[in-house]
């Protein structure tokens, strides 16, 4: 069951088709469509944003989506002030991730900057890292070390 290779023109002369089947939701599993790489390159699909993804931070991602939960829909510089004050750990790593977001779309994408906002921002649990405590009568005790994945999207706002 492998899914037909288009070329470019199929592509540009189906677009319209293919927006719309991208667009809409599968009806039993609510999900959209899978586009090829190619496919979202060539309909454009994802050019309206800027992505920024930080693995394997040592923070717990608890702790993150405090902060995240902050920024969420807020325009970037407002996001930049609340990360800027916010006493927390994490508020220094997604200062660097928010730096890294609105670069990517400014500079891969030619966003305007004055009109960016925080889309979307999610953190996942990334590998837990397991150290050995030593403990009484040569045993040792397993330390667990959490670690995160953190996602920042900035768009554009009409």
């Amino acid at each position: 069951m492998e899914k037909k290779v288009m070329s470019k023109e199929e592509l540009l002369e189906n677009k319209e088709a293919l927006l719309e089947k991208y667009n809409s939701y599968h009806t039993k599993s609510n999900k959209a469509p899978v586009l090829t790489k190619k496919e979202r390159k060539v309909l454009g699909i994802g050019r309206d944003q800027g992505k920024a993804i930080a693995k394997d931070i040592r923070i717990a991602p608890s702790k993150v989506k405090l902060v995240l939960d902050l920024i969420k829909g807020k325009d970037i510089k407002e996001a930049y002030a609340i990360i800027r004050f916010t006493p927390k750990a994490a508020s220094e790593v997604l200062f660097k991730l928010l730096k890294s977001a609105e670069a990517n779309a400014v500079n891969n994408f030619e966003l305007d900057a004055d009109k960016l906002y925080v889309a979307e921002a999610f953190a996942g649990q990334g590998p837990t890292l397991k150290r050995m405590q030593p403990v009484s009568r040569g045993r040792g005790n397993r330390i667990n070390k959490k670690t995160c994945n953190i996602t920042l999207v900035v768009k554009e706002r009409n």
